[in-house]
């Protein structure tokens, strides 16, 4: 009885050890750079994974394609039972020749004037295995050319898919950090002003300001606990973001180990105006689906070519009236036979003349869109780079009020200390500090999203 105690309470134990193991790991939080998210993105997000498996599924199609043009071999195995066999009708003076030479009637039975002849056994099997080579087949030809560049296609629609979700996860981890630099400077504002509050009130108690001045600081303690709150809020709506486009599960908790000025300096930025751009995958798309089309078009024009095929077949049957005696060797005969086919197209009734002359209209719209995609490209290029200078401008003037304001709070805080200044200034002078900060990291976000947009029209994503 002992014994069996012991053996529970070791369970018990060793249970308690593994829940407590889990509960670590569950309770694990995820560190994550940048370059770790936008790793984890192109390998988890659904659109990246999607965009893989259409990449399988075009090197299918060039299988497809290509056994086309292989050996096409078929077999068959029959077997028939007859339960009324085919019939074979003759005069009935046929049926001397027939029956025998003392001139008396075939087998089979009707009116007078003929003969009824059954025209199969009752069991009759078969095994037949035919063979169809193509020879020549121009549509096979570019059939095959169109497979690879359906390839190319889809391996730029996967290029650009994962563009996208780049620029994307990129948007929503600045999101994340700037949230983060928020709090963290809010934070040091609150115990600014809790430092202020307790310093108020200690001068309160000895007579030397009144309780106005200890309400107003408790207001604008209250105002940045609530801004405060609000702040975590974003913050962990941000993470949530993130961790959706990244493909992560949302009941992983996750830390961006990454500050701003890890992930972006001025100079950086300033550097993306002189870039003149790189080749943007959207011109490779519209020139491959422009391929595609004018193979389409050689495929309709090299149908009015014949086409040539071999085939062969080679069967061996059997029959008889009873079943146990179908698959007797000596039952069994062969046939075979083998040949070139070739199908010659005469007239179609002008389909594929309509079919060449809309594959010629289209290939003038996708000439149409790719100009149009190559302005469109420039001009982005253009307002990208101007939203980025302009970006700049306003981050470094907000930059400078920042450090004037928290310059200007430290100094009128010293007067306040000193006695030469009012409780209402340093109230006032904090609220000027958390406006600017306000102003100072919306600048920052929208500098970095016009990085982004940048750094996308210039085809560096």
């Amino acid at each position: 009885m002992k014994t069996t105690i012991k053996q529970k309470s070791g369970i018990l134990a060793f249970l308690i050890a593994v829940f407590a193991v889990f509960a670590t790991q569950a309770q694990q939080v995820i560190e994550l750079s940048l370059e770790e998210s936008l790793r984890y993105a192109l390998e988890n997000n659904v659109d990246a994974k999607n965009a893989q498996l259409e990449v399988l599924i075009s090197k299918g199609i060039i299988g497809e394609n290509r056994a086309a043009g292989l050996p096409q071999i078929k077999g068959t195995l029959e077997m028939t039972k007859n339960l009324q066999p085919p019939l074979l009708i003759l005069p009935a003076e046929a049926g001397g020749v027939i029956g025998g030479d003392d001139g008396a009637p075939g087998p089979g039975s009707g009116p007078d004037d003929i003969i009824v002849i059954p025209f199969a056994v009752n069991y009759q099997s078969s095994l037949t295995f035919s063979l169809e080579q193509m020879i020549f087949n121009g549509s096979y030809f570019v059939g095959l050319k169109a497979a690879k560049t359906l390839k190319s296609l889809t391996e730029f629609d996967k290029e650009k898919t994962e563009i996208d979700i780049i620029e994307s996860t990129k948007k929503a981890y600045f999101t994340v950090l700037i949230n983060k630099e928020r709090k963290d400077l809010v934070s040091a504002n609150l115990e600014r002003i809790k430092v202020l509050l307790k310093e108020t009130e200690a001068l309160f108690e000895e007579g030397f300001v009144e309780k106005l001045d200890v309400s107003r600081v408790k207001v604008q303690l209250n105002n940045i606990q609530s801004e405060l709150n609000r702040i975590e809020a974003a913050e962990e709506i941000s993470k949530q973001l993130l961790k959706l486009q990244i493909g992560m599960p949302l009941n992983v908790d996750i830390n961006v180990n990454q500050k701003i000025v890890d992930v972006h300096t001025i100079a950086e930025l300033e550097s993306l105006l002189n870039n003149t751009g790189y080749r943007r995958v959207e011109i490779d798309q519209v020139n491959t689906n422009l391929d595609l089309t004018k193979l389409d078009m050689k495929n309709n024009q090299v149908q009015y070519i014949p086409n040539i095929s071999a085939f062969g077949t080679f069967q061996r049957v059997t029959g008889a009236q009873r079943f146990n005696t179908v698959f007797d060797q000596e039952r069994w005969f062969s046939t075979s036979f083998v040949g070139l086919r070739m199908n010659i197209p005469v007239f179609d009734g002008l389909n594929k003349s309509y079919k060449i002359q809309q594959s010629r209209v289209q290939i003038r719209q996708l000439e149409n869109q790719r100009h149009f995609i190559e302005e469109n490209i420039e001009l982005e290029r253009i307002q990208a780079k101007t939203t980025l200078r302009n970006a700049i401008r306003t981050l470094n003037v907000q930059s400078e009020n920042r450090e004037l304001a928290l310059e200007v709070f430290e100094m009128t805080k010293i007067k306040y200390q000193e006695g030469v200044g009012s409780n209402l200034e340093v109230v006032e002078a904090d609220s000027a500090l958390k406006e600017a900060e306000t102003n100072y990291f919306s600048a920052l976000y929208d500098a970095l999203i016009a990085k982004v947009d940048l750094e996308k029209a210039l085809g560096l994503l």
